[in-house]
């Protein structure tokens, strides 16, 4: 009989702590809360009245908050995002030129519940020029470099589509007096802008099919242009379907009327090859076929 007692005694027990396991636990998060009062202030490294999209560094300091928020997730507008627990960040766009971002953030209260908020920046981002190519341009302060007067395609054309002037190509000392005693001084600051300036000697030639854009009439002359002032080149990757074979892969724009030692009615110059004491350059023209120019150190 005893030992029925204990048998019955230990199912007893069992059941219970069987009973005890399956109870459901129940677990609490408190009271949730919504992030609320957001703010946003986006600033753009540099802005003044004459750099009004930022001094070119592309760097933004983002500050955001928030009552009741434990976290944020800002996406940058450009693609990422990131967790940013303290809401502060100083953030570095990379896209050259000048774009538009949106910047939002979500601020994260408990359970994941979120708030929002944007703002709109614009964001200026300067190329970063290729060393060797400031160096050759500009032998670290200034070069004044002249026609390539003696090279063979020292002027050239070709359809727009090709790399090279197929469809004529100047032999030494072809063309007009006025294109040949132009003096071209390429320069750099310290932060590594380049600058151009140009003595033409009161004249500068154009082919024919741009006089007009010059605002003169007739075939291809040497046209009495100011060229004075010093013109701050804008350089960036090139928007040809070139390959790194033909050329650089830069591309620079000239303000203004564009021209460095001829004139086409183009503004934008493609650095085919540069060394120390040669540069070729390629230009769509007006006429929307593809002009080139080579120069060299002058003497």
């Amino acid at each position: 009989m005893k030992l029925s007692i204990k048998s019955y005694s230990l199912i007893a027990l069992f059941a219970a702590f069987i009973a005890a396991g399956c109870e459901k636990k129940e677990y609490t998060l408190g009271t949730i809360k919504t992030p609320a009062d957001l703010t946003l202030t986006a600033t753009v490294a540099g802005v003044n009245a004459g750099n009004p999209d930022g001094n070119g560094t592309g760097n933004v300091s983002i500050t955001t908050t928030a009552a009741n928020a434990i976290t944020y997730k800002i996406d940058f507008g450009d693609g990422k995002s990131q967790i940013v627990p303290s809401g502060t960040i100083n953030y570095k766009y990379n896209n050259p030129g000048t774009f538009e971002y949106v910047i939002t953030v979500n601020a994260i209260g408990t359970a994941g519940v979120t708030s929002t908020i944007s703002k709109k920046v614009k964001v200026f981002v300067a190329f970063e020029i290729p060393a060797d190519i400031v160096q050759n341009l500009t032998g670290g302060t200034s070069k004044i470099w002249v026609t390539d007067k003696e090279a063979p395609g020292h002027v050239g054309v070709g359809p727009n589509n090709e790399f090279s002037p197929i469809w004529y190509a100047a032999t030494p000392n072809q063309r007009d007096a006025c294109l040949y005693d132009d003096e071209i001084t390429f320069s750099k600051d310290a932060s590594n802008n380049i600058y151009m300036s140009i003595d033409n000697k009161g004249l500068s030639f154009s082919i024919g099919g741009a006089t007009a854009f010059y605002g003169f009439s007739g075939a291809d002359a040497c046209l009495g242009l100011n060229a004075a002032g010093s013109k701050k080149l804008a350089f960036m990757n090139a928007t040809s379907a070139s390959t790194s074979a033909v050329s650089t892969r830069i591309q620079f724009e000239v303000p203004g009327n564009g021209i460095i030692n001829f004139g086409t009615g183009g503004n934008t110059y493609e650095i085919l090859s540069i060394t120390a004491t040669t540069i070729h350059l390629r230009n769509i023209g007006i006429d929307g076929n593809a002009w080139y120019q080579k120069l060299k150190l002058k003497p």
